[in-house]
């Protein structure tokens, strides 16, 4: 334990804990402002610690908005991660539950992911990419792996592009949702689960 300047004792975090405290306070600045308009000094002043101790973790800013960009993606790939043997038309409606329940929850982070794109480096972006890359690909095994939509996953060339197009869609309908959110959390699921269906039924 260590004691401040008030005599008050603070817990030491262990190493995962400070990252993720720092990864935290990051997300919540990239959410706000562009991806140059950060300081990693910023970042250490608001997690307390100094700046030698967060280049620690994070070598360079790149690395450390990657971080942010890589957890985010985690957090969203766990939370709707397919069920093998569950239709895709029941998986779709809990899969938005849980993901529309994320993106109030951590709504900094997924403004700070999806600002990724926007990043002037291009190895953010890649990151960035790679990230929507993997939602693509869980989405696609889940539909071909479906009685109802599996033949036409194979038959139809249009779905990967259509999967693309909704994720894009999914995005910006969630990211002005947290501008205002005029809908109700279940509005805007039925809002995604009917884009989706539509353009996956012939």
């Amino acid at each position: 334990m260590a004691v401040n300047q008030g005599g008050r004792t603070r817990r030491r975090l262990s190493t995962e804990e400070r990252r993720e405290q720092l990864l935290s306070v990051g997300a919540r600045l990239f959410s706000e402002s562009p991806y140059d308009d950060v300081w990693i000094e910023q970042v250490a002043e608001i997690a307390g610690v100094s700046r030698g101790l967060l280049y620690h973790y994070f070598p360079t800013k790149r690395d450390f908005f990657a971080a942010v960009v890589e957890r985010e993606s985690e957090r969203m790939l766990r939370m709707t991660a397919a069920v093998p043997g569950v239709p895709v038309r029941e998986q779709l409606t809990a899969g938005l539950d849980a993901y529309l329940e994320y993106v109030e929850a951590h709504a900094h982070g997924y403004r700070a992911f999806h600002r990724a794109d926007a990043a002037g480096d291009q190895a953010v972006r890649r990151v960035y990419q790679r990230a929507l890359a993997a939602q693509e690909r869980q989405i696609l095994a889940a539909l071909a792996a479906d009685p109802e939509f599996g033949p036409q996953v194979e038959t139809r060339p249009d779905t990967r592009l259509a999967v693309r197009g909704w994720l894009a869609f999914t995005t910006a309908v969630c990211l002005e949702w947290l501008r205002g959110p005029e809908l109700g959390r279940e509005q805007v699921r039925d809002l995604c689960a009917r884009a989706l269906l539509g353009v996956l039924t012939p």
